[in-house]
C-alpha cells in the first residue's frame, strides 16, 4: 500500500499524440511524440498489437510526466503512457472530453 502524498507525487498531465513511428529494435513499441502543451516528449509505449499509428495520431492520452527517463531498447522514454490490458489487448486512457494539453488529472 502506498500512501495518498506518495500518489500525489506523480504528475499526471494531459497530452497529445502528434507523431508515431514504429520502433527501430522492437516489433511490439512505438515511438510517440506528445505535446504536453509547454513541452514535447517523447515516450515509448508497448501499444502497437492495439492501435495503428492512424488511431493514435491527435489522440489526448494521460501521461506521467515526472517519471525519471529511460532507455527501451536503446531509445529513450520520458515519461509513461497510462493504459490498462487485459486478455483482449491494450486501452489507452484518455479524458473523456478535450481537454487543454499540460492540465493536471486529479
Amino acid at each position: 500500500m502506498i500512501t495518498i502524498g506518495e500518489f500525489k507525487k506523480m504528475e499526471l498531465r494531459v497530452g497529445e499524440i502528434k507523431e508515431v513511428q514504429d520502433h527501430p529494435a522492437a516489433d511490439r513499441l512505438y515511438v510517440l511524440k506528445v505535446d504536453m502543451g509547454d513541452k514535447i516528449k517523447q515516450l515509448v509505449a508497448g501499444i502497437k498489437g492495439s492501435y495503428s499509428k492512424e488511431e493514435l495520431l491527435g489522440k489526448q492520452v494521460v501521461v506521467i510526466d515526472n517519471l525519471e527517463s529511460a532507455f527501451l531498447r536503446g531509445v529513450e522514454s520520458q515519461g509513461m503512457l497510462l493504459a490498462s490490458s487485459d486478455d483482449t489487448g491494450v486501452a489507452i486512457i484518455t479524458p473523456e472530453r478535450m481537454m487543454k494539453l499540460g492540465s493536471p488529472v486529479t
